[in-house]
């Protein structure tokens, strides 16, 4: 339930911090960039700290090497928390992390079927959270299609406002 958290409350604060004027976060779309951003460090790290065991734990048995299957995708979490950060790569990190959320999807299914201790505690039931997979493959699909619609229409900013950047003008020669 923290990642939920910490995607709700970062991606609150940083609207918040739009609304009051920081003009690069005025779009809910990017803050809920930067909410996705802090969730994935949170869960990235937690790759290689205090829960890794419980992690490996639930990687399905038949995927092979189970150790470094956690690490990448703690890896790819990282770098993919970093890319959302920045509009050229969000779109891309936005896509990246959605497909991994899929992808992890069946270590999930595996911990709530077979009632393994995430964290100290048992593994949260299969509908709940599916529930919550989906509120996290929503907001990544939402970041993604955000900057899609920012690329087709030649503007590739944080600030809708904005609008397209303008074209350069040609150089007239005397």
């Amino acid at each position: 339930m923290a990642p939920l958290v910490v995607l709700v409350a970062v991606s609150v604060s940083l609207f918040v911090a739009g609304v009051a004027g920081l003009h690069g976060l005025r779009s809910w779309p990017v803050a809920l960039g930067g909410g996705l951003a802090a969730m994935f460090i949170l869960t990235g790290v937690s790759h290689f700290t205090g829960m890794r065991e419980d992690l490996v734990r639930m990687v399905p048995p038949f995927m092979p090497e189970p150790g470094l299957l956690v690490s990448v995708t703690g890896a790819l979490e990282l770098a993919g928390a970093a890319g959302l950060l920045l509009p050229r790569t969000a779109p891309w990190a936005a896509g990246a992390l959605g497909a991994l959320l899929v992808l992890m999807f069946p270590a999930n299914v595996y911990a709530a079927m077979e009632g393994l201790n995430v964290g100290g505690a048992p593994a949260m039931a299969l509908i709940p959270r599916a529930l919550l997979q989906l509120i996290f493959l929503s907001a990544t699909l939402a970041v993604l299609l955000h900057y899609l619609r920012g690329t087709q229409s030649g503007a590739l900013t944080d600030d809708p406002a904005a609008g397209p950047p303008e074209s350069p003008q040609p150089s007239s020669k005397r």
